[in-house]
């Protein structure tokens, strides 16, 4: 970041939640960085636009000896501090609280009671809902502390510094169903901290833009493009600062959508011209991938062919210096090991696999500081088609993943028409973007079916469809009866290999979004 901006630093004990705490704070147009606690350094802590600290949750007891404490540099560095449940925690094990094991666990809504003034409660009503995930508990309080709120079980669930601007949480207000965490977040990060200059994507993409130009000169540049939100933004940003030193790869591997490989050439054809480079590989992968049932086999081998099919083209390329990904700030989160270890530069291509470290290409990650939701609307400044932005999450190994057992190009063919009636559908039907994501599976079984006078003997697929807000958790869209009937209909008359439709009700967790 080359332009001044306030910036918020969240400490990391190993949290499920830190992530969100990261995108709260990007919510309220605040800049913020996250970083293992044994990651702290004096340079983290002595950064002049460092107005904040927040220390994370974590799966820890403070009570063990080997879990991570508080380092002692970062309440002597003055900034605000937001202790959140093991951060909390830590806070009052540090300036002398007593920690003790609950006896009543507190996991999931609780009911916080607010008692006295504070300023993090400011506008907050006296009860509200909060989210609770601990076992341990702040049994005493340490003496230059004052309580704020109780749980619903007469539990300590924030505290306050009497002098210093040391606040703590026992409740999670970066999720969701604390219904006021929001607003807490925000009189920390303003009233608190004092934030000013908040981080705008507009003064990002100028700022990105001249920093590229600056960087790579009048070197080439190779990015790997699959039509997804994250790879497009980046050709399109890269194209934007360095014009016809970028160079776009599409591998097909024969396992997109219906017409999908037609309508990214298409698109991107246009934009980058000569310099798109379209690569026929669905043989490839099909021929490697036959007699595989292993979801996790099917993976490797799909990954293994990618970088095979890439380096071989990349290669017919003189002179490339550098490698762009469109690796966002969750992946260099997820990438930076906990307990410290070796970093991998190249971070995984879509999940199908990761580039290969001997192509000697320097890295470019021009998204790497940004979320998801951020990077549409960076697609948006740059005046990317909305259809290529709002599309639904797709997983780089493509339908493989959505047909469970061995893959063939019959099976692909099936599913891709199922796919594509089950989307067309939601889209006509104004339901597309009310979903996080919608897919077919196509079950390896098949089921006895009367169609007319006719005994059939066909496949099953399975519809998905999940709302969410993060992908992190995710529940199923309760579509009305009359919308899954028209669905079941259309696709039974219309794909004659497919005799029986089922919906998936499942939430995440406990299944996950994808089946494999």
């Amino acid at each position: 970041m080359k332009f001044t901006i306030n910036k918020i630093l969240v400490i990391d004990y190993g949290s499920q939640y830190t992530q969100l705490i990261a995108r709260r704070i990007r919510e309220l147009q605040t800049y913020c960085e996250v970083i293992p606690f044994h990651k702290v350094n004096k340079k983290n802590l002595s950064d002049k636009s460092l107005c904040g600290i927040i220390l994370s949750g974590g799966p820890n007891s403070v009570k063990d000896k080997k879990s991570p404490k508080l380092d002692g540099k970062i309440i002597a560095q003055g900034v605000p501090i937001l202790g959140i449940c093991y951060g909390m925690q830590l806070v009052c094990n540090k300036f002398g609280g007593k920690i003790a094991k609950s006896r009543l666990r507190e996991y999931g809504h609780s009911i916080i009671t607010t008692k006295g003034k504070s300023v993090l409660f400011e506008k907050i009503k006296t009860k509200n809902q909060v989210w609770m995930s601990h076992g341990d508990h702040v049994e005493k309080k340490p003496d230059e502390f004052f309580i704020t709120s109780l749980s619903n079980n007469k539990i300590i669930s924030s505290i306050e510094h009497k002098n210093k601007k040391i606040f703590g949480l026992q409740f999670h207000p970066e999720v969701y169903h604390s219904l006021e965490g929001k607003k807490i977040l925000s009189n920390f990060l303003f009233k608190i901290c004092k934030i000013k200059n908040k981080f705008k994507l507009e003064n990002f993409l100028s700022d990105k833009i001249k920093s590229l130009r600056d960087d790579l000169k009048k070197t080439k540049v190779i990015c790997g493009l699959s039509g997804g939100v994250d790879s497009t933004v980046t050709s399109f940003l890269l194209h934007k600062a360095i014009k016809n030193n970028l160079f776009c790869i599409f591998v097909d591997h024969g396992m997109l959508r219906l017409n999908e490989s037609n309508e990214v050439e298409s698109i991107f054809k246009k934009k980058f011209g000569k310099n798109f480079i379209k690569v026929n590989a669905s043989s490839i992968f099909l021929k490697k991938l036959k007699n595989i049932k292993d979801p996790e086999k099917k993976r490797k081998i799909i990954g293994k062919t990618f970088i095979e099919v890439f380096e071989k083209e990349a290669k017919k390329i003189k002179g490339v210096q550098y490698l762009a990904q469109g690796t966002l700030y969750p992946d260099i989160i997820e990438s930076i090991p906990f307990f410290g270890g070796p970093t991998a530069k190249i971070k995984s291509h879509h999940n199908v696999g990761g580039l290969p470290k001997k192509m000697n290409l320097k890295i470019v990650e021009p998204l790497k500081e940004l979320f998801k939701d951020e990077v549409r609307i960076l697609g948006r400044n740059l005046k990317i088609n909305p259809d290529l932005l709002d599309r639904h999450p797709f997983p780089g190994p493509g339908l493989a993943i959505r047909i469970p057992g061995e893959i063939d190009k019959n099976k692909i063919d099936i599913l891709q028409r199922v796919d594509n009636i089950y989307i067309e559908y939601l889209k006509k039907n104004l339901l597309y973007n009310k979903i996080w994501q919608a897919f077919a599976v196509l079950l390896p079984i098949k089921s006895v079916g009367v169609m007319g006078d006719e005994r059939t003997y066909n496949y099953t697929v399975s519809l998905r469809a999940v709302t969410s807000v993060d992908g992190m958790t995710a529940d199923f869209y309760m579509f009305k009866k009359s919308q899954l009937t028209n669905i079941s209909r259309e696709i039974i008359s219309k794909v004659k290999e497919v005799n029986r439709v089922l919906f998936d009700f499942t939430s995440k967790p406990p299944g996950t979004i994808e089946w494999e």
